[in-house]
């Protein structure tokens, strides 16, 4: 399988075994689809799907969602072109999941080996990874977590 010519799409489910074509990626790379099979949301045009499963045909991977929930579409992030910007974010609806901490990345697979491991330190604290997204209004991906309780004492 060529890499140049790889595809990704995702397709909405709409019931029994069927589904419409949302959005349609060519010529990405491999690294990329594997970063964003690995988060369970994915946000584009204020909507944000949920992640149901994932298919290859060939060339062509396929990300299949459901709608989640719709908001107001955000602001692209300008310090994400230089960069894949990651941030942490606590999981905690009631405080607007508040940023723990920011990363700036070079490539997908540093993306794909962050987002994808159970636990990350910030600020001395252990968090255990809930869920990622891939927020394509703000151009960045967003890894949700949960304190362990456990700290370092040094």
């Amino acid at each position: 399988m060529e890499t140049s010519q790889l595809v990704l799409e995702y397709r909405l489910l709409k019931g029994n075994d069927e589904y419409v074509p949302l959005y349609h990626y060519e010529h990405i790379e491999l690294e990329q689809i594997l970063a964003r099979r690995e988060c369970e949301f994915y946000v584009k045009e204020g909507v944000t799907y949920k992640q149901r499963s994932s298919a290859i045909e060939e060339n062509l991977h396929i990300i299949y969602v459901d709608e989640y929930e719709h908001s107001p579409k955000e602001e692209e992030d300008p310090e994400s072109h230089h960069s894949i910007k990651v941030e942490v974010r606590e999981l905690n609806t009631r405080k607007d999941h508040p940023a723990l901490t920011t990363k700036y990345m070079r490539t997908h697979l540093e993306v794909l080996s962050f987002i994808g491991a159970v636990y990350t330190y910030v600020n001395r604290k252990e968090w255990e990874r809930d869920s990622a997204e891939m927020d394509e209004d703000r151009r960045v991906y967003v890894l949700y977590v949960t304190e362990t309780g456990f700290t370092f004492d040094q």
